[in-house]
């Protein structure tokens, strides 16, 4: 049974409890982390904006398409928005698949077409811009 969760939330990103399934023999979670340095400049973090009801359609769109292409078990995508501090996760990601190389491919496949097609906008915010 193949099963879906989208969401993009302000809220941190933490690793969600994985449930381990017979049929599934493999697992991939990828955390997309925000870097203290954006095209040669120090940043005190990335500020994310998206159109939320589309972005998450069309989360569930390329989640689907993977999951039918790789023979994907299960995907998880949790996408931040808002200010994302360098150092914490702006992306969360998690399949799962009867085998490694499916289970692979679908996670890489899956962040590739969240870069190309979902509505979710990034702006770096230099170190002096953000600090106490």
């Amino acid at each position: 049974m193949y099963r879906c969760e989208v969401k993009v939330t302000r809220e941190p990103l933490l690793s969600l409890p994985c449930v381990f399934s017979t049929e599934h023999g493999a697992v991939v979670d990828f955390f997309g982390v925000v870097r203290e340095n954006e095209n040669d400049t120090t940043i005190s973090g990335l500020e994310y904006e998206a159109f939320v009801e589309m972005a998450e359609a069309e989360l569930g769109r390329i989640s689907e398409e993977t999951a039918q292409k790789f023979s994907l078990g299960s995907v998880i995508v949790h996408h931040r928005i808002g200010f994302v501090p360098a150092g914490e996760a702006s992306l969360f990601v998690r399949v799962s698949a009867r085998h490694r190389g499916a289970a692979f491919a679908g996670s890489q496949q899956l962040v590739e077409l969240l870069k190309a097609r979902v509505p979710i906008w990034k702006r770096p915010i230099p170190a002096q811009a953000h600090s106490a």
